[in-house]
This record gives C-alpha cells, sequence and structure tokens, in this order.
C-alpha cells in the first residue's frame, strides 16, 4: 500500500513573478482604471478655480432622466469639497435634491415653497451639510408644486426667487462668508419654477445624456433661453454642456458625444460623466456620490467636470 504523503508527481514551483495587478493588465476595466487614476491624480495636482463674483448657475434640460439633479447635487458637493461656499437651491417640486443629500420630506420646516409665497426668507429655510459644511440646501418638496397655481397671476412672481437669492448672497457676503457658487435644481418643463430659475441665473449647465434622443428637447431649451435672456435677464447664457451617463462600452455614447460636440463646440466640457450604480444609488444613502463613494468613476469624473466648470470665465 502506497504511502498517501508520498509524492506522486513534482509540481512546478510557484513562479516568483507577482501576477499583474489589475491596473497593469490590458482590459477595458484597466484601461478605465488607469484613466480614473490620471484624472484623479490631474485633479488634485493644483487647486479649484475660485469667481471673482459669486456664480448662479441653473441646471436644466426640459428632457427628464438627464442625470439633472444628479449632476446639480455632485457638481455642487464637488465644488464645496474643494474649498468653494456653495449653495444649491432645489426648484423642483419633487425634492430629489434635498432628498439626495439626505433632508427629509417628513420633516416641519419651512422651504423654498414658503420663500415663494413670501412667508419665509431663504436664508431662513437654509440647511448646512453636515458631512460638507461649505454646502448648502435650500430645500424643497411636492407642496412646491402649488405655485404654478397659486402664483399665476401674481405680478413679479418670476423675480422672487431671483430677489430672494441676491437677498441671501449679501446677506452671506456680509458676513464674510460669501457664495462662489449657486446652483438652482429645475424641473424638466418650462412652468414658473424653471423659467423663475433662469431670471435668477447668470449662467446655464445643461446636462445631455449619451443616449439616442440626446439632443430632444435641447432646441427649445436654447430658444427658452435666449427668449429669456433678451425680456428678463440679459446677462444669462448656456455656459457648459456636460455629457452623463455615458456607457463606455457602446458605440452609441461615443456617437452622441461626437454629435453634442459638434453642435455645441467648446461649450461641451471635456469631461463625461459615466454610468455608475454607486452615482445611482448615493441618493438612497442621503449622499453625493462624492462622500458616498470618492473613488468610483463618477465621482472622479464630477470633481473633474466641477473643476474645468470651475475654470470657465
Amino acid at each position: 500500500m502506497s504511502d498517501p504523503r508520498k509524492k506522486v508527481g513534482r509540481r512546478a514551483a510557484p513562479s516568483s513573478a507577482p501576477s499583474p495587478a489589475p491596473q497593469d493588465r490590458d482590459t477595458p476595466i484597466a484601461r478605465e482604471l488607469r484613466e480614473d487614476f490620471k484624472r484623479l491624480k490631474k485633479v488634485k495636482a493644483s487647486k479649484f478655480q475660485k469667481p471673482e463674483h459669486t456664480r448662479v448657475v441653473a441646471v436644466t434640460n426640459q428632457k427628464g432622466g438627464v442625470g439633472k439633479t444628479t449632476t446639480a447635487v455632485n457638481m455642487a458637493a464637488a465644488l464645496a469639497l474643494n474649498g468653494m461656499r456653495v449653495l444649491l437651491v432645489d426648484a423642483d417640486a419633487q425634492g430629489n435634491a434635498s432628498t439626495g443629500l439626505g433632508i427629509s420630506p417628513q420633516e416641519e420646516r419651512n422651504d423654498v415653497y414658503e420663500v415663494f409665497k413670501g412667508e419665509a426668507r431663504l436664508e431662513d429655510v437654509l440647511i448646512q451639510l453636515e458631512d460638507i459644511p461649505n454646502l448648502y440646501v435650500a430645500p424643497s418638496r411636492i407642496t412646491l408644486a402649488a405655485v404654478d397655481f397659486e402664483l399665476g397671476q401674481v405680478p413679479g412672481r418670476y423675480s422672487i426667487l431671483r430677489d430672494a437669492i441676491r437677498e441671501t448672497m449679501d446677506s452671506f457676503a456680509a458676513q464674510g462668508k460669501a457664495f462662489d457658487f449657486v446652483f438652482i435644481d429645475c424641473p424638466p418643463s418650462m412652468a414658473l419654477l424653471p423659467v423663475s430659475a433662469l431670471v435668477a441665473a447668470d449662467e446655464v449647465l445643461v446636462p445631455i445624456q449619451a443616449e439616442f434622443y440626446a439632443l430632444q428637447g435641447v432646441a427649445q431649451l436654447v430658444q427658452t433661453v435666449e427668449d429669456v435672456r433678451s425680456s428678463r435677464n440679459e446677462k444669462l447664457h448656456i455656459s457648459a454642456f456636460i455629457v452623463t451617463m455615458v456607457d463606455t462600452r457602446t458605440n452609441l455614447a461615443k456617437d452622441v458625444s461626437e454629435e453634442v460636440r459638434s453642435h455645441f463646440g467648446d461649450r461641451v466640457l471635456h469631461t463625461e460623466i459615466p454610468r455608475s450604480v454607486a452615482a445611482a444609488e448615493a441618493p438612497s444613502f442621503g449622499k453625493s456620490v462624492l462622500t458616498h463613494d470618492p473613488r468610483n468613476r463618477a465621482a472622479i469624473a464630477y470633481l473633474a467636470a466641477a473643476k474645468e466648470f470651475s475654470a470657465l470665465s
């Protein structure tokens, strides 16, 4: 009977060379990891550019589901995490920017609805985030949907938000805490709320989803911006477009990106935002993707996009 401890054959000695790390292999994932590492290194190599005056930015697209709120939340968070004082105004009755940053709609408080009704000052409804102290949020909830009906015939209704934001900016500046950026998250329509945001803003950031109908509604938005600029706000302009929800595995995303760039040229940010499970799930934790999973591809992309956006004059 043979000894079970006796080796039948001789195994090859394990190689002393280490297995290549995932980022060293020439695979799509490895290439993405290398690209993310380079992007993160580049972002951290220098400081974000602080504006001379507060930049008031409406984040809008008349087409829904393009990553508008995700972009507003994460651009605001990225800038606030890098030395900027930022105000995020949730002007969408869905209140997703608010809940996505951990602000419960069930809690009794005044919000943007009361500001429109003249029952509260914007400064008094602000919530300073604990995990991002430089970020202040003016929250909203479903009650905000009523302002279209309730203020439908009120003179000066389109100037209410603008005046409230200016008053808050002046108050913070007087305290030595001037805002660097104000972002307004808009609903995907052209009723009172989004038009009020365009009247209040100096510039517009337009998220465009990397899908087949990417440019659907953009022409109408461009015309609306022009109408508001010529009639109510001569400073208003579209400063940037950002391509979102990019699936790097498909040729469609590349084709859409090229089409958007052919239409809008240098106004399209170089940085594109990839599809990401972490970005989709972050709101359920009441966090931006940058605080939920800072090493995630979307977090790094939003960081790079915010830095690129901050450098625009």
